[in-house]
């Protein structure tokens, strides 16, 4: 009974491990942006998420409690986008606590010498650039007080920024910078602020479709854990880096890939 007892504690202490914190989470109407909202929101944070189209973003504000969060639509490589998005979260949160930087886009498959550099532009500029820019906006932003609050940092990067995968070469190079400019921002922004990253194999989700489209199984069977990512599966591993349980980690790029770096394979 005691244990039974021990465990309940537990349970209480990890739901409301991000009460009182607020967050904002990027390219979050659905799949693993929303996901991680979702699992903030579990945990008892205030959420501010953004995508580039009102309606889906209302949508998905639909599935999270009303009081606990606030949606602002707009393309993440935006610079005015994102003074509105943090001028409305010192607002209407009177705070800033966690940034999730999961807006990402990649709009070419195929070989990486074939890709136009117009488009690896605008990759770079919204999986790199944008990253580096929400992070320089929330340190820079007067009323959100980031680095007083101790502020955390998740950004989205992907196994695919350590062992390319065939079709999305220019993809992976820009998640391979995400990954080193988490480790960069880390090392400039301790005690104070830390900055770590995700790195997950396919996940199901519409934006991983054409890996895994009607192959699943064969995809699968690749991995040691038999079955591909649920946007679940990397909001559990945000949350971790963003609540005080990880309180000595910075500079970190988790891996959340069911086995597959292990059993030799790519994304």
């Amino acid at each position: 009974m005691q244990h039974h007892h021990a465990d309940q504690n537990q349970a209480t202490r990890a739901t409301g491990r991000l009460a009182g914190r607020t967050a904002v989470v990027t390219g979050a109407s659905r799949g693993i942006g929303l996901a991680i909202a979702e699992r903030l929101v579990a945990e008892g944070a205030r959420v501010c998420i953004t995508a580039r189209k009102p309606e889906p973003l209302r949508e998905a504000a639909r599935t999270l409690p009303a009081a606990s969060v606030l949606t602002v639509a707009g393309k993440a490589d935006d610079p005015e986008h994102r003074a509105e998005v943090l001028d409305t979260v010192a607002r209407e949160f009177g705070g800033l606590d966690i940034l999730v930087n999961n807006a990402g886009i990649n709009p070419a498959y195929g070989p990486v010498t074939e890709i136009g550099l117009d488009v690896a532009r605008k990759v770079l500029e919204v999986n790199v650039l944008a990253t580096l820019a929400w992070v320089q906006a929330a340190l820079a932003h007067p009323q959100l007080r980031f680095v007083e609050r101790r502020g955390t940092v998740v950004n989205l990067s992907s196994v695919t920024g350590d062992t390319p995968a065939p079709g999305i070469g220019l993809y992976s190079v820009s998640k391979a910078a995400v990954s080193h400019l988490t480790r960069a921002l880390a090392a400039e922004l301790g005690p104070d602020v830390r900055v770590n990253a995700v790195a997950p194999a396919v996940v199901k989700t519409r934006f991983a479709e054409a890996l895994y489209q009607d192959r699943e199984d064969e995809v699968a069977a690749g991995y040691p854990m038999r079955r591909l990512g649920a946007p679940a599966d990397v909001a559990s591993a945000v949350a971790y880096l963003v609540s005080d349980d990880a309180s000595w980690v910075t500079g970190h790029v988790l891996t959340v890939d069911g086995g597959l770096a292990v059993a030799g394979g790519t994304a």
